[in-house]
């Protein structure tokens, strides 16, 4: 920082009066595995030439998604995004304040936060969706937090195909809220019975669509199953342009559906950030977490914007917000809306099918390859292997060539080896597909 005004008799002060002996001991939730106990490993201060010289060596030993064939996925996909999103989101309209509070100088943020609940409506096959949330995983979070405001219950059943990093979100709200999440274990074979475990105290089930490991499966029976024992179906959506192809989630039922944008409008960028989608029914609107943006008219009858619902702690008492998540991700949510509005119905649903034809077109090359055993029946643009070789090992190797070939399931649970996932999107060529199914050939030797 630039500025420390505090003195350590400062310091020893404040501690003193909120009655904790350091301000290490502030962080006693933080579990010991999050923590950083050592000092980065990074040089002293430099000047500023130093430090832009240190820094760009350092960005020179990634790889870029777009230098290599790119096979990576696991809630993060890269897609084409046009030059045009980055010119539109910096025009004048949009350059309002981040947060509209006050509509009379904030319509074009309210305008777009308008047609944005509108168009993940629609995408979702839900009566009512809000002005974004966070990310996907903490929109998971707040929709199995909402399910327990709804039913009154408190416990929730998470797939075991949901992605591991969204399940310790959700387990994580719910060791500091005070609800259960009974996590299934890890399904690669898609054999769980998520309705047997539905009990009276259930809030709801937790089901990725399509899945951890990319399977696509009806839930129109599980939603029943729900519904019949009082609790409320929650759909989890990693890869949102799947739903230019796939059968919406509020057609087969789903009572609460959330969603990670990134694939619309957003590019990789390291992992964020990204920005957050939430549907649900429009009886459940009062429930609903983040903000909800209304049209009117004001007094000379012109078409405006307001917020018709805050229930954030921002707007209202602490404690009776119905999400301490203070932020909506504002400028991935405007690339999301600028994109999906370039793209359109027939522009989504045409780059839907790329997705999947691509990944058609490198199943099947793989299923050729000795040592490569294809696991899906069902997929958008995203499947599961079984190796012949442990899957991490495979990347390293891979990586050296280089070719980015997919993400290990080990990395998210160990003893699962030999698993890996892989995920082709409209940017992934031909030639792409064939190099990894050649290196592929020549490691699994």
């Amino acid at each position: 920082m630039r500025y420390l005004p505090l003195t350590e008799a400062d310091r020893r002060e404040m501690l003193a009066a909120i009655g904790v002996p350091s301000v290490d001991a502030l962080f006693r939730d933080v579990p010991e595995r999050a923590r950083q106990t050592t000092a980065i490993d990074l040089p002293p201060h430099q000047g500023e030439l130093e430090v832009e010289r240190a820094l760009t060596a350092m960005a020179a030993k990634n790889v870029a998604a777009g230098a290599v064939p790119f096979f990576l996925g696991g809630g993060a996909y890269r897609h084409h995004v046009p030059a045009t999103v980055d010119h539109m989101i910096q025009r004048g309209e949009f350059l309002t304040s981040y947060t509209p509070y006050q509509p009379e100088v904030t319509q074009g943020t309210l305008q777009y936060l308008f047609e944005f609940q509108t168009q993940v409506a629609l995408l979702t096959g839900m009566e009512v969706a809000n002005a974004s949330l966070y990310d996907g995983a903490t929109a998971t979070a707040e929709a199995v937090a909402m399910a327990n405001r709804v039913t009154g219950r408190r416990r929730s059943v998470l797939s075991g195909a949901l992605h591991p990093q969204y399940r310790e979100v959700v387990e994580t709200l719910a060791r500091f809220v005070g609800f259960r999440a009974d996590a299934l274990p890890l399904d690669p074979d898609g054999t769980e019975d998520l309705a047997g475990t539905i009990d009276g105290e259930t809030a709801c089930v937790v089901v990725q669509y399509p899945d951890f490991f990319g399977r696509v499966r009806d839930l129109r029976g599980l939603a029943q199953a729900c519904h019949a024992k009082g609790a409320l179906l929650v759909v989890v959506v990693t890869e949102v342009v799947s739903l230019g192809a796939l059968t919406p989630p509020g057609e087969m039922g789903a009572d609460i559906v959330a969603a990670e944008g990134q694939s619309i409008g957003n590019g990789l960028n390291f992992g964020g950030p990204y920005v957050g989608l939430f549907a649900t029914r429009e009886r459940f609107v009062r429930q609903m977490p983040g903000r909800l943006v209304g049209q009117t008219t004001d007094a000379e009858g012109r078409r405006g914007w307001v917020l018709t619902l805050s229930t954030r702690e921002q707007h209202i008492r602490r404690e009776k917000a119905t999400s301490n998540i203070c932020t909506n991700s504002g400028l991935c949510t405007l690339a999301f809306t600028i994109h999906l509005s370039l793209l359109g119905e027939a522009g989504l649903t045409r780059l839907a099918a790329i997705n999947h034809g691509k990944a058609v077109k490198l199943a099947e090359r793989l299923a050729k390859v000795p040592g490569v055993t294809v696991l899906n029946d069902s997929f958008f643009n995203e499947f599961t292997v079984r190796l012949a070789k442990p899957a991490a090992a495979v990347v390293d190797r891979l990586a050296e060539r280089p070719i980015i070939a997919g993400v290990p399931v080990s990395r998210f649970a160990p003893g699962h080896d030999d698993l890996l996932i892989l995920a082709a999107t409209e940017t992934v060529t031909d030639a792409d597909i064939e190099a990894l199914a050649t290196a592929l050939e020549e490691t699994l030797r």
